[in-house]
């Protein structure tokens, strides 16, 4: 096993384990929401972006402050006008 690996390994290890402390946080803002009558969440994609193939919608970084989220593979903020989007294509039905 080389010193890269364990680096490897070690990175992985850190990446699982922050994308688990960001999903059991969701789920419990998404029992007090329930609870308090809020069953609905606010969508976070753009709506210039709904049903569009470019979208991408993950957020980067490992502390909540310094996260950068990339909406799209054209737009990394996002479409910014008032228009439609000229890059969006549609999503092929599954």
């Amino acid at each position: 096993m080389t010193g890269t690996d364990v680096f490897q390994r070690a990175n992985d290890l850190c990446r699982r384990q922050a994308y688990q402390q960001w999903h059991r946080l969701r789920s419990k803002q998404q029992i007090l929401r329930s609870q308090v009558g809020f069953a609905d969440t606010q969508p976070s994609r753009p709506r210039a972006c709904e049903g569009c193939l470019n979208y991408h919608g993950l957020s980067y970084g490992t502390a909540k402050n310094c996260r950068t989220s990339l909406v799209c593979a054209i737009h990394p903020y996002g479409w910014q006008e008032a228009t439609s989007c000229p890059d969006w294509c549609k999503q092929p039905q599954t």
